[in-house]
């Protein structure tokens, strides 16, 4: 038992030091000491009996005195470390470029608005919007996630914005009709041809298309399902397997006659494909909806290189791609601009915003609505045709009018 200044017993853990400030000890159950000081003997006890609270009922006790750089790598492998990898890589990104150089020594208490504001400052000359909004979520989640957890009172970025203007949606590329027409002739005789027209013919991800296996066709019903990704992750020179971007993203799509026919022709040659020993893998993922883990047989994937026997790495796409868009003389894309392609097509062919988001896996109408469906000038004119056609005031409803008189 510590004692005050006049003899008078403190509390366990707690003792009075010369300048009149009290000090409380704790010793967490992994043998971590942590000290604190307060200008109160009451405010010590508390933090004794809090940290007791907290060592006893969660699996890691965090102390008060957390710096930003402690605090981030706790919330990235214990709080978010089930995002998805390209999520938690953004983050860790992001953290490490532009919020770690300013915030990250500071104790996470004592962050204030002009901090946060001060990263956003610095990033504005020399990055794109969409990047310091990355910046702007990360930092925003991860000190919700403390003030969620009691190791700070207020959010510091309550009030804090960035001005830069992230990429209008007008600006997402996406194919217009005479676009699309050029690059499937160009990509006709292309050995990725199937991969691409799939995708324009399904709205797919990339990583879906690619980890996409024949257990997930099903001919009789006409059906695609999604159920996992496949990347090459570089940084380990190895393939990864993994769920759908979120759980709304498990989804399964009737599939159009063309996109039948892609499938059944490629099943029906698939015997004579060259295939590496890369494929006699199978590698494990967490299922998002059951927790449970679940697997991806390589032999069983649908696409697979030509020349190398092995599944096609994302960023090989987009590279073919641009020679495609040269040859087809069009602007170049990368592999996204696909899916938005789809997505465009189907809007401009009546299909519902609500069946849309359902088809492409978007756990949000927002999203779908925003990103993904854009206003083409000839779906304009049509709808402008079809306005004056049918409406209430248009010249036939005027000239009946007129007789009636």
């Amino acid at each position: 038992m510590g004692k005050n200044l006049k003899g008078k017993e403190c509390g366990k853990g707690i003792c009075q030091r010369k300048d009149g400030r009290f000090t409380a000890r704790f010793v967490d159950k992994t043998g971590k000491r942590h000290e604190k000081h307060f200008e109160t003997l009451p405010e010590a006890r508390n933090w004794i009996e809090e940290a007791k609270y907290a060592d006893k009922h969660e699996d890691v006790f965090v102390p008060t005195e957390t710096t930003v750089d402690q605090w981030f790598e706790f919330w990235i492998e214990n709080i978010v470390g089930d995002l998805a990898p390209n999520t938690l890589r953004n983050y860790r990104e992001r953290y490490h470029r532009n919020i770690q150089p300013v915030i990250g020594h500071m104790k996470i208490a004592s962050v204030k608005p002009m901090h946060c504001k001060k990263v956003f400052i610095q990033m504005d000359a020399h990055y794109a919007g969409s990047t310091i909004r990355q910046a702007y979520i990360t930092m925003g989640t991860m000190f919700k996630a403390a003030k969620m957890n009691d190791l700070i009172i207020k959010h510091p970025m309550d009030g804090v914005r960035f001005t830069k203007p992230v990429r209008a949606t007008d600006d997402i590329k996406f194919l217009t009709r005479e676009e699309q027409l050029k690059f499937l002739q160009a990509a006709s005789y292309s050995h990725n041809y199937n991969q691409y027209a799939l995708i324009l013919e399904t709205g797919l991800r990339t990583g879906e298309m690619i980890g996409l296996t024949w257990d997930a066709i099903d001919f009789e019903k006409r059906t695609l399902t999604v159920n996992k990704t496949l990347e090459f992750r570089h940084a380990q020179k190895a393939w990864r397997a993994g769920p759908p971007k979120t759980i709304q993203s498990y989804r399964t799509i009737p599939l159009t006659d063309r996109a039948y026919n892609i499938l059944k022709g490629i099943w029906d040659n698939r015997r004579g494909r060259k295939e590496s020993p890369l494929l006699s893998e199978t590698l494990e993922y967490m299922d998002r909806r059951t927790g449970l883990m679940a697997k991806l047989v390589m032999r069983d994937l649908v696409f697979i290189n030509w020349r190398t026997g092995e599944p096609s790495k994302n960023s090989s796409y987009d590279t073919h791609l641009y020679k495609l868009c040269e040859k087809a003389e069009i602007n170049r894309f990368c592999m996204h601009a696909l899916r938005h392609t789809y997505a465009t097509r189907a809007i401009e062919a009546g299909m519902q915003p609500k069946v849309l988001q359902k088809l492409l896996g978007h756990a949000s109408i927002k999203t779908t609505m925003d990103r993904y469906v854009h206003v083409t000038t000839d779906s304009m004119d049509h709808a402008i045709k079809l306005f004056q056609q049918n409406g209430v005031c248009g010249q036939n409803t005027i000239q009946n009018q007129s007789k009636l008189v």
